[in-house]
């Protein structure tokens, strides 16, 4: 059938040896807000009253501050000095 956005997170985070706290503070990179609870509930079995699906959102803003996390911020790109033609 495929992977799941839930089966994706919790192969990265066991992968990147992520925590709860790590992941909430992943995501503030990116100024987006998680809470502990909402994690707990995305990580949870399907078959659980209080599991919750990973929303494509969720793991898009994981992914870019991830990205940051890992990488570094990304440079300021500096302004280019016009070329100067010679005809």
């Amino acid at each position: 059938m495929g992977l799941t956005n839930n089966d994706i997170f919790k192969k990265l985070r066991v992968a990147h040896k992520l925590r709860d706290d790590d992941i909430v503070k992943i995501c503030s990179l990116v100024d987006f807000k998680v809470t502990k609870s909402e994690l707990g509930a995305i990580f949870r079995n399907e078959n659980h009253p209080k599991y919750m699906e990973c929303g494509d959102q969720i793991l898009r803003n994981f992914l870019n501050g991830l990205v940051i996390h890992l990488r570094g911020p990304m440079p300021a790109k500096k302004d280019k000095p016009p070329v100067n033609k010679k005809v």
